[in-house]
């Protein structure tokens, strides 16, 4: 049983950089693969990013590889996305998951617990 809570997001202009945070309530944090995920308006949740429990596998969606870094603090039970040069196809809802599942790590299905989002709004 794990409570999410993201935090972080912003209106930025294109370009710039924002981190976005995942804080965690529950035991055994440690031991759950966590991933982002976001929804634009009208268009369906797409998985962005995801490090698994080891902190040492993460990947990436194409959209965002080389801009967005996805990392962990388990000692804080907080996962990270560090976004730079930031899009305005980026604009969307981010969301915080966390799952056991490590099959393929990017679908909404294989995870059991999601914070509420926050939103990210990168103008032009």
């Amino acid at each position: 049983q794990l409570q999410l809570v993201e935090s972080g997001g912003e209106l930025v202009q294109a370009g710039d950089s924002l981190r976005l945070s995942c804080a965690a309530s529950g035991p055994t944090f440690s031991a759950y693969n966590m991933a982002w995920f976001r929804q634009a308006p009208g268009k369906e949740r797409e998985f962005v990013a995801t490090v698994m429990s080891s902190g040492g596998t993460t990947y990436y969606a194409d959209s965002v590889k080389g801009r967005f870094t996805v990392s962990r603090d388990n000692a804080k039970s907080t996962v990270y996305l560090q976004m730079n040069n930031l899009k305005p196809e980026d604009t969307a809802v981010y969301f915080c998951a966390a799952g056991f599942s490590a099959r393929t790590l990017t679908r909404q299905y294989e995870y059991n617990y999601w914070g509420q989002g926050t939103q990210v709004t990168v103008s032009s």
